[in-house]
């Protein structure tokens, strides 16, 4: 799955365009480098997101096409 895809469907960013903006302006890492909009995760892969002066860093736990609101959480875990 795209790593643009991936935050919309995760709710980690609630629009896929600006998850596609974070990507290009270099402030979306996956396992350590930059990525790309059209970076593709795979499960156990550390996603790393930077929000101004905050940093979020994720596993990846699943890859999912149609995920309900409630169900959004269990696509992830939390690491830092």
């Amino acid at each position: 799955m795209r790593i643009d895809k991936f935050l919309k469907n995760s709710r980690i960013i609630k629009r896929r365009t600006v998850a596609k903006e974070a990507c290009e302006k270099g402030r979306i890492l996956v396992n350590g480098k930059t990525a790309k909009p059209g970076t593709e995760v795979q499960v156990d892969d550390v996603i790393e997101i930077v929000f101004g002066d905050k940093t979020m860093k994720v596993a990846v736990e699943q890859l999912t096409e149609h995920v309900k609101k409630d169900d959004a959480q269990a696509m992830y875990r939390i690491l830092t």
